[in-house]
Formats: C-alpha cells, sequence, structure tokens
C-alpha cells in the first residue's frame, strides 16, 4: 500500500477536482483527500505503508499519447537524425554514419522535411555522392515521402519503365527517369528491399524505448504500427516487461484475419488491448498529398491523393462493425475529412439498423478520425453530432504552421481547430505521431494552450489564437479523452478510488507556472498501475 501526501493533486475527477493526499492499493486508487485524515485513517497499517511526501509538488493521472508509432520510434531512435535546417547537414549525417558501416550495408534516416530546405527536395544523386556503395532510405518527417539513392533503387529495382503503383508517386527527372522522392504507397517499393528487423530486434528496441517516454511522462499509448510491433509487445507483456499500456490498432488489410480469429475492438487486459482498425483516406500536407476540395495554393493541378472514398470505407466499415471493431481513419486534407464523415454517417445508420448497437449504447463502437487537420467549415460540427473523436495531435500545429499557411491560405483558419471541435461537442483525442513529432506529451500541451513553437513563434498570442485550449481542456485530451476512445474511461483518465493508479508527481505546478513554462515541465516520478516506473526523486 502507497500514501503520497502533501501534494497539489489534479485528480480531473470533477466530483472531487483537487486534493493533497492518495493512497493506493492493488494497482488502483482507494481513497483521494486531505493529507491529516488519510493519514490517521491508514495509521493502522503503518508498518505496511509506502509513504512519499510530496513536498507540495504537483501531482496529475498518468498521460496518454492517443496516436503514436511505437516501432517506428523506437526503431527509429537508431536511424540517422535527418530533421536538419539544411540539405547539406542533412547529407552530412549520412556521410558520417556511412564512414561506420561496412560496404553494401543499409544507411536508414528519418525526419527531413523539404519545405525547411533551401532548394527543396533532394535527389538521388545528392545522396550518392555521401554513400557511393551503401543503399540509402530516409523517411520524410510526415512519413508519406521517403528519399533514396542510386543503389536503393538499383536493389529495388526502379527504373524508368517502373509504374507509379495505386495510391503512390515516383518522382522523376525530365527524362522519366526515378529522382529519388518516392511519395505514399511508392515507397513501399524501396521498403520491400530492405531487410526486416527480426522480431527480436523489435523487441528489444521498444523495450530500450520504454524508459524514456515512461521520464516524459507517459503511461499509456495508443500505438498505430502493424503486426510485427503487435507480435513484440505481447511478447513484451508475456514477459512482464510492458511497463505502459497500450491500445493497438489493427491494419485494415489485416481485418478480414482478425474478424476470423474472433478478435474484436477491446479485446486484451489493461496492459495491452485491441483498439480500432486502421484506415488511410489521404496522405499528408508535408508533400501536399493530402486530398483537399480545392487546389493547394499555388499548384492548380495539385488537389492531393485521395486513398479511400466513401463508399470504399463503407464498405470496410460495415466489415469492420459487423465484427466488433470501431475505424480509425488517417484524414488530413478537407476532401478526405469530408469523405470519411459521409462514410462514418452512413456507419452509423448500418449500427442502428442492423442493431450492432443496443439503442440504449448508440456510441458502443468508438469511431475516431485521425489528424483532422483542415476541415471545411460546413464539416465542423459533424464529428460532434456523429460522435466520433477527434483524434488529433497538436504538436502538429506550430510544426506545420508555415507549411499550412504557405499551401492552405485561408483555409488554415480551421486547420488544427481544436476550439472548434471542442465547442461542437466532439470528443478530442490528444497524441504526438511520433516518430514524426517528439512524444513529449508537455510540448503538446504547451502548443495545446499557445499555438506556439518551442521557441515562441510566431509570437505572445500564437498562430491562429482563437483555437487555443486551457490547461485543464488540454490535459483532459491526454487522460480521459484516451480512455473514453479506448473505452475504459470507467477506470482511467482520472484519480479517483477505483481507478488505475496511473500517475506523475511534476517538478513544477502547470496550473501555477506561466503557459509558455509549460514546455519545460518534467515528470520526477512516474506510476503506472501502483508501481514507480521512473523516479528521480
Amino acid at each position: 500500500m502507497k500514501l503520497i501526501f502533501n501534494a497539489s493533486i489534479y485528480t480531473l475527477d470533477e466530483h472531487n477536482p483537487t486534493a493533497s493526499a492518495i493512497a493506493i492499493d492493488g494497482g488502483r486508487v482507494i481513497a483521494v483527500g486531505e493529507s491529516q485524515p488519510l493519514r490517521q485513517a491508514l495509521a493502522s497499517q503503518a508498518s505496511e505503508l509506502e509513504t512519499l511526501d510530496a513536498g507540495g509538488r504537483a501531482v496529475i493521472p498518468g498521460l496518454t499519447d492517443a496516436h503514436i508509432h511505437l516501432e517506428h520510434y523506437a526503431l527509429g531512435l537508431q536511424k540517422v537524425d535527418c530533421e536538419t535546417p539544411t540539405r547539406l547537414e542533412c547529407l552530412h549525417r549520412v556521410s558520417e554514419r556511412v564512414r561506420q558501416l561496412p560496404p553494401q550495408e543499409w544507411v536508414l534516416g528519418h525526419g527531413w522535411n523539404q519545405n525547411n530546405w533551401q532548394g527543396g527536395f533532394g535527389s538521388a544523386s545528392d545522396l550518392d555522392a555521401v554513400a557511393p556503395q551503401n543503399p540509402v532510405y530516409l523517411t520524410a518527417k510526415s512519413l508519406h515521402a521517403a528519399w533514396a539513392n542510386s543503389a536503393a533503387l538499383k536493389a529495388a529495382s526502379l527504373d524508368p519503365d517502373t509504374p507509379d503503383p495505386p495510391g503512390g508517386r515516383i518522382g522523376r527527372d525530365e527524362r522519366g527517369h526515378p529522382n529519388g522522392i518516392l511519395f505514399e504507397s511508392a515507397m513501399e517499393l524501396v521498403q520491400a528491399a530492405i531487410p526486416e528487423p527480426t522480431l527480436e530486434q523489435v523487441v528489444g528496441a521498444i523495450q530500450a524505448a520504454l524508459p524514456d517516454l515512461a521520464k516524459m511522462g507517459l503511461t499509456g499509448v495508443h500505438d498505430f504500427d502493424r503486426r510485427r510491433c503487435f507480435s513484440a509487445l505481447q511478447a513484451l507483456r508475456q514477459q512482464d516487461q510492458l511497463s505502459l499500456r497500450v491500445v493497438k490498432s489493427i491494419p485494415l488489410e489485416d481485418l478480414p484475419h482478425a474478424a476470423a480469429l474472433g478478435l474484436r475492438t477491446g479485446f486484451g487486459d489493461d496492459f495491452l488491448r485491441v483498439g480500432s482498425v486502421k484506415a488511410f483516406a489521404d496522405g499528408a500536407l508535408g508533400p501536399r498529398t493530402a486530398a483537399m476540395l480545392q487546389p493547394y495554393e499555388g499548384e492548380p493541378d495539385n488537389r492531393g491523393m485521395l486513398l479511400l472514398d466513401a463508399e470504399q470505407l463503407f464498405e470496410h466499415g460495415r466489415m469492420a462493425v459487423d465484427a466488433g471493431f470501431s475505424l480509425a481513419v488517417h484524414a488530413i486534407g478537407d476532401r478526405a475529412i469530408h469523405e470519411v464523415l459521409n462514410a462514418l454517417a452512413q456507419v452509423r445508420r448500418y449500427e442502428r439498423e442492423a442493431r450492432v448497437v443496443r439503442p440504449s449504447e448508440p456510441l458502443a463502437l468508438r469511431h475516431r478520425i485521425e489528424h483532422v487537420q483542415v476541415i471545411h467549415p460546413d464539416d465542423a460540427g459533424r464529428l460532434g453530432e456523429l460522435g466520433i473523436v477527434a483524434s488529433m495531435q497538436p504538436i502538429h500545429a506550430p510544426s506545420d504552421m508555415r507549411m499550412a499557411d504557405q499551401y492552405w491560405g485561408e483555409r488554415s483558419r480551421l486547420a488544427y481547430a481544436w476550439r472548434t471541435q471542442l465547442d461542437h461537442a466532439a470528443v478530442l483525442a490528444f497524441g504526438s505521431d511520433a516518430p514524426v513529432e517528439s512524444p513529449n506529451p508537455f510540448w503538446g500541451l504547451h502548443a495545446a494552450v499557445t499555438r506556439r513553437r518551442l521557441d515562441g513563434s510566431p509570437g505572445p498570442d500564437g498562430w491562429y489564437p482563437e483555437q487555443r485550449l486551457s490547461l485543464q481542456e488540454a490535459l483532459r485530451g491526454f487522460t480521459y479523452a484516451p480512455a473514453y476512445t479506448a473505452h475504459i474511461d470507467d477506470r482511467l483518465g482520472k484519480l479517483a478510488p477505483g481507478y488505475l493508479a496511473d500517475l506523475l508527481v511534476l517538478d513544477r505546478d502547470p496550473f501555477l507556472c506561466e503557459p509558455d513554462a509549460i514546455k519545460e515541465i518534467r515528470p520526477l516520478m512516474t506510476m503506472v498501475g501502483g508501481e514507480w516506473i521512473f523516479r528521480e526523486i
């Protein structure tokens, strides 16, 4: 049994919002109240009571990242960091890695963004100059484009006669030869040639990443990587090495197999459970493949790439709900979001008419749209009306604001529009999309509250400041909302008797510090299920 006292506890429980002490036993909260009465009530159990004087520090519920790519993030810690201010610096980092490797071994990297580089995209020949004997494959920050050298293209048998795959595009030079840039599904052509990491390597990479996530204050994640990641997570769970709670999505192509096995949303336990079926409706802003109703600014022939329309998505959705799965659909552009909302409106009607859900429980399947980055005004209220979770990533807004202004123009007024969604009664579940962005949830909270970058730009009021949230609202996005989305809000997302004992002890009080200081907050202790998985004091 544990007792934390002399603390400033923000419970996020509307019936008991603040307290100074919390008692924990059996992995759950058994009491929340004031220090002196709780200490007296537990005095008879002093011999078995582990106490912590928090010294007045802030305590909050554990934070959940509602959209992360856990395998990609973990393996990415071993890759070349390509998030550089110049293309030359990125090439220098690749050359440094090449010096450490034998010829023919693959060089993998992640994080470049051509919008931040003078001259834009690189080319295969740029990489050839620093890696003439090693195949190189570097994924963009958005994960919707990649940059490869000639050795990598040759390994994948890409030549001028290779057609663009469905849902993808091969960048080409003026002669029609592949130029090293691959968009969307075209990335898979080179990925197929890269030696796959073994399951043991993925297990080891995730295991090595878990302490870093705990140190950041994450006690749970919703993962959107694929089958191998699920296998790795199961191995860690079997070994009792999974120290944070994972809600695991199922890729759309695996839906028939999962349904045949009898899996469904919610299957599992409180450390590893099945989440939604994940589908993609479009691309991303960075490579301008997000599907738009009107062309990108300055690109009259480009409206992005729609990968699934409403009719196609409804057919997948009908199969999913018949099997007991909720849907999670990636949709960034306003056209993609429109198509997904039309499909989900049909899915909701199907659920009622086919009695897939009981009339008394109309939202038993908590469908979600991932990203919701720019929405048409006519669609702004539809997520709330349909009971669709807006799974958004606050850290994307300050990161993407210049690209959004450049390519979406005035449409950016409803880009990353958290306040608009909240005002229309949508549930906001917040994450990071790591490794696209850092999974540090306090950076996400800072972005949600200030709509500013870590360096303070674009100014004191932030980017489209009318979309800012209060700290309380933003915290719910990392606590209650992910629990609600996973249908475990009856035991996670706040600090109350009977709830799982996931909490953080912080180095400063987020409700008392200046909003701009939220990004500097560090957890001193992280607890999951009543056990400290990280502690600095």
